[in-house]
């Protein structure tokens, strides 16, 4: 393992050897882990990581992503800790890294960025091989993705994050990024916020073609679609072109890629 490793937090992990037991605090990291093959490595995991199922119903909760139970950690006996700097609590990491806990952290804001991460999490893991393998699935499918929307005019699309207030996702996010690889154009992404609040008035006026409603973080449901009933003239009500979503696709970073590349683009094209 090479010392010259820095995390998206700027620390480099010097180690000279694989970790042998891992806490991930995140939950799209406690799968993309398991991809590589370190199900039995993972020690300890969030209350949210819920996939794999058959994997993550066995192991040590250790609170939430932003409410962990540092001591708990500490007891695990870590050599590595998993953490993303928009997840989780920088006074946390500090902290985990003064009790000399090795803590990588990462912080991908774009599919390339996801991409990169599964090679970074098999060079810190020692899992460089089924990494690779990974990508080898990956890698042409993006590029495959991206050449075919570059062929066709993007989609107007509305993404909800919250509700009451409705919050939406920037530009610098994944989750547009996401959508601008698969053919979409996000209708707020020229918004400074990185989640912007917006009114669903303001969401009428951009006149989206799809409306996708996500199960998180906020959990639409089936009523919710009502809220958009006395937009009649919006393209997306009107046709409609309003989902009720899995989030995972669009939010989770890993070999759950492979999954959003598939789906998303023909749910936008419709």
């Amino acid at each position: 393992m090479s010392a010259a490793l820095v995390d998206a937090s700027g620390v480099p992990l010097a180690s000279d050897r694989a970790p042998r037991r891992i806490v991930s605090l995140i939950p799209s990291t406690t799968e993309t882990l398991c991809a590589l093959g370190l199900a039995d490595a993972l020690v300890g995991i969030t209350v949210y990581c819920r996939e794999p199922a058959e994997v993550t119903r066995t192991k040590t909760k250790i609170g939430g992503e932003k409410t962990p139970d540092l001591e708990a950690i500490r007891a695990l006996g870590p050599d590595l800790v998993v953490a993303n700097v928009e997840e989780n609590v920088r006074e946390h990491i500090e902290q985990l890294r003064a009790w000399a806990i090795p803590v990588w952290v990462t912080y991908p804001r774009t599919v390339a960025d996801g991409l990169r991460l599964v090679r970074e999490l098999g060079e810190v893991t020692g899992t460089r091989v089924r990494a690779a393998a990974i990508l080898r699935e990956l890698e042409p499918l993006y590029e495959d993705v991206r050449a075919a929307s570059a062929t066709r005019a993007p989609v107007a699309v509305f993404y909800a994050i919250w509700r009451d207030p409705y919050m939406t996702v920037g530009s610098d996010t994944y989750v547009h990024d996401m959508l601008t690889v698969c053919g979409g154009r996000n209708v707020f992404g020229d918004r400074p916020e990185r989640y912007p609040t917006v009114t669903l008035d303001e969401v009428a006026a951009r006149r989206p073609a799809v409306i996708l409603l996500p199960d998180e973080p906020f959990r639409f449901r089936r009523v919710h679609v009502k809220d958009f009933a006395r937009y009649a003239d919006v393209p997306a009500v009107r046709d409609g072109r309003i989902h009720l979503v899995d989030g995972k696709p669009f939010s989770w970073h890993g070999p759950r890629i492979a999954e959003a590349l598939r789906t998303i683009p023909p749910l936008l094209r419709g």
